[in-house]
């Protein structure tokens, strides 16, 4: 008798609903920068991660970088991580990337802001064991239009949203965000 190994199908669908969600994302968006990186988890980690993204192609939701015209960025306290973080979270299955993005702006910084585009995707490749998936992670641009940053977040997870001149050493993705940041004309 032959068994099915769920967790390599469930691990199979996800990486096929993230290849739909990048090409996706590549239609719609030029100029983005690409990045890559691997996390390695435990298997119970590994389902939630893949089940996530086999729902929409995201283990971590889409993002936004907020700027203000003087180049500071918006960050917020993720208590969960412990670690400064771009606004952001997981997508609601009416939803796209970009409205998922401003939704979890609104919550979690309480600021308006004008999206100008996709500004980067992850892919971010999840391993356990011998099981292998990947995802994409959205980051969008968006220049602020109100500065007083609310947090309202009905998770509880977020602390504090801060304007940053110069990003703090506990900032998650810091390298990135300073890789961002260079490429900006202000």
């Amino acid at each position: 008798m032959t068994t099915v190994d769920e967790l390599w199908f469930l691990a199979d669908e996800a990486s096929q609903q993230a290849e739909q969600a990048y090409h996706t994302l590549d239609d719609r968006h030029d100029g983005f920068v690409e990045h890559e990186r691997t996390n390695r988890v435990s298997r119970p980690r590994f389902r939630t991660l893949a089940t996530r993204i086999k729902q929409c192609g995201a283990p971590f939701g889409a993002h936004t970088i907020v700027y203000r015209d003087s180049g500071e960025l918006l960050l917020v306290r993720h208590e969960g991580v412990d670690k400064w973080v771009l606004p952001g979270g997981g997508v609601r299955p009416d939803e796209s990337f970009r409205e998922a993005a401003e939704r979890e702006l609104a919550e979690e910084a309480g600021v308006d802001a004008d999206y100008d585009g996709l500004a980067m995707t992850t892919r971010v490749s999840v391993e356990c064991d011998s099981y292998r998936t990947w995802g994409v992670l959205p980051v969008f641009e968006a220049r602020a239009t109100s500065f007083e940053p609310t947090v309202a977040d009905p998770d509880d997870e977020i602390s504090a949203a801060r304007w940053f001149a110069d990003l703090p050493p506990d900032t998650r993705d810091r390298a990135d965000l300073v890789a961002w940041r260079r490429r900006q004309s202000w």
